[in-house]
């Protein structure tokens, strides 16, 4: 079934490199075209993950993309975020997301869109936002930003977990 599903989003990849403009376009981009491959390529980024292919993973960033996890303290530019998630793809499982819900939207410059998706993981439902860059005719995340979902009944309960923590980073990054 992985093989099955690794095919079709490669076969989606691949015909991406060819972006035939008919459709809706602007400036001469496809947009549903052009939303296939951008959901293609983010679901590639995350099977690479899922599966611990590293140098897989890692070739859908841009060269100057910066990854901003859950913690305050993740804000990582490319390389950084890479010798971080060295060890994790080295036990052989990074980690598993599956976007549930994904919205892809354009400016107007047809080589920067944006989305963002409500995400299956280990940590339950999270949110990932970011920004994608076409360069050399292939989408590249530019930004990736990740973050825990907390229903609204439970965020005092949230809050008084972080509290200690974050009060006092809080002061650090406000000097």
């Amino acid at each position: 079934m992985k093989k099955a599903i690794l095919f079709l989003v490669l076969t989606a990849l691949f015909s991406c490199m060819e972006n035939a403009n008919n459709g809706n376009t602007k400036e001469g981009l496809n947009i549903p075209k052009e939303k296939e491959c951008i959901a293609a390529m983010l679901d590639s980024l995350n099977m690479a993950a899922a599966s611990a292919d590293y140098n897989g993973y890692f070739k859908f960033y841009a060269d100057s993309a910066v990854f901003i996890g859950t913690d305050a303290k993740e804000y990582w530019r490319k390389d950084a975020f890479m010798k971080w998630a060295k060890p994790h793809f080295d036990r052989g499982k990074a980690w598993s997301f599956k976007a549930i819900k994904r919205n892809i939207y354009f400016g107007p410059n047809s080589d920067i869109a944006w989305f963002d998706e409500l995400l299956s993981t280990q940590m339950k439902i999270c949110r990932g936002s970011g920004v994608v860059v076409k360069q050399n005719n292939e989408w590249k995340v530019q930004q990736y930003v990740l973050s825990m979902t907390i229903p609204n009944e439970k965020s005092k309960d949230i809050i008084d977990i972080k509290a200690p923590v974050e009060d006092s980073l809080m002061i650090i990054l406000q000097k």
